[in-house]
């Protein structure tokens, strides 16, 4: 028992962070000239925050570039340089998670829980981080540093139990996993919180980190990334990519062309000359109604087929009913003209490649 304790797979849902070897990315494997704006960009659940206004900027992709045992890291590739540091900037790659996901952690009681991190994480040099956990329900937060080496190496933190403040019980935001790599005297000109969760002083939560956009040679790989309960790293939980996907669609989910030019986007019915109206049921239930759908940005990428295997182009792209729910989205598809009402029709992409994405992130 003990050995399989000490260097076998342990059974269980432990893990609580999603996509944490970076296997899945539906908005794509890279993205260039990433750095003043926040967003989603390749591997599912992290997402970049930024601040200020600074020059930095960078390549982000899903890596195979891995310790022993993944398939998928997070690279980011500095290619712009910025070492004149405004006082308002940060940069942070993080998940946030929902409060009735958290309750196990029992965060706010006399009985809470550690919280142990462990992460795979590699680098062009020695460089060093923060690692934050942000209770954002009760704004109150705790960053411990880690310093990358130019091999892969496993870091395990663990974070002291919090008895102040309860994480809500909703489908809402109320924990960021944060990993700093760029901040301003705003975020880190003070004395960094690393004892005990505290009460949010902005200057302490990343005081004593290096920037990223230090030099265009830096690199930062990141994988494996597990948040647990205890003060114990435990061997990474590996989820089949089926079963990881599946989480990410809670968040995200890309309904795509398969790469042909008759990719089905969903049954629907003809309203009428002008004006189609199809189905989409996603695989699992979205966190919350979804908040916008993206689509290529060509209007004539999607089309409808009615009567006779006929096609009608679309002459603006799909909009999102307000009838959608989070488990089936209503999409209206526009045309000109030539499509006959009261009809039943399919919905689907012209150009291989195009795409229907909804949104439902925290």
């Amino acid at each position: 028992m003990g050995e399989v304790l000490t260097n076998s797979q342990i059974g269980g849902r432990r893990n609580i962070v999603y996509n944490g070897k970076m296997q899945v990315a539906q908005r794509g494997t890279s993205e260039t000239g990433v750095g003043a704006t926040s967003g989603y960009f390749t591997c599912d659940r992290w997402v970049y925050s930024v601040a200020g206004s600074h020059a930095g900027r960078f390549t982000m992709s899903q890596s195979t570039d891995t310790p022993n045992g993944f398939s998928n890291s997070l690279k980011l590739d500095c290619t712009t340089a910025d070492t004149s540091i405004a006082a308002g900037e940060l940069a942070i790659i993080r998940q946030h998670f929902e409060g009735q996901d958290l309750q196990q952690i029992k965060k706010g009681t006399s009985d809470a829980e550690q919280l142990t991190v462990s992460f795979y994480v590699k680098a062009s040099s020695a460089l060093t981080f923060g690692l934050e956990l942000f209770d954002s329900d009760n704004d109150r937060q705790i960053t411990k540093l880690f310093t990358t080496t130019t091999s892969w190496v496993r870091h395990e933190i663990t974070f002291p139990a919090d008895t102040t403040g309860a994480f809500n019980n909703d489908t809402e935001r109320s924990l960021d996993l944060s990993f700093w790599i760029h901040a301003g005297s705003t975020y880190a000109g003070g004395t960094l919180n690393s004892t005990a969760f505290a009460s949010t002083t902005t200057a302490n939560r990343a005081a004593g980190i290096d920037s990223f956009f230090s030099s265009t040679d830096n690199e930062f790989f990141l994988t494996g990334v597990q948040m647990e309960l205890g003060s114990v790293a435990t061997p990474f939980e590996h989820r089949s990519f089926g079963e990881e996907r599946n989480l990410c669609y809670r968040y995200y989910y890309r309904h795509a062309s398969d790469g042909s030019n008759q990719n089905m986007l969903g049954v629907g019915f003809v309203d009428s000359s002008t004006a189609a109206t199809v189905q989409i049921v996603p695989p699992v239930s979205m966190r919350v109604d979804p908040t916008a759908i993206e689509t290529t940005g060509t209007a004539s990428n999607y089309g409808v087929r009615h009567g006779g295997g006929v096609d009608v182009a679309c002459n603006s792209t799909p909009t999102m009913s307000g009838d959608s729910t989070n488990n089936v989205f209503v999409v209206g598809l526009p045309v000109a003209s030539g499509l006959t009402a009261n009809a039943a029709c399919l919905g689907r992409a012209i150009s291989s490649g195009a795409h229907l994405s909804f949104t439902s992130e925290l």
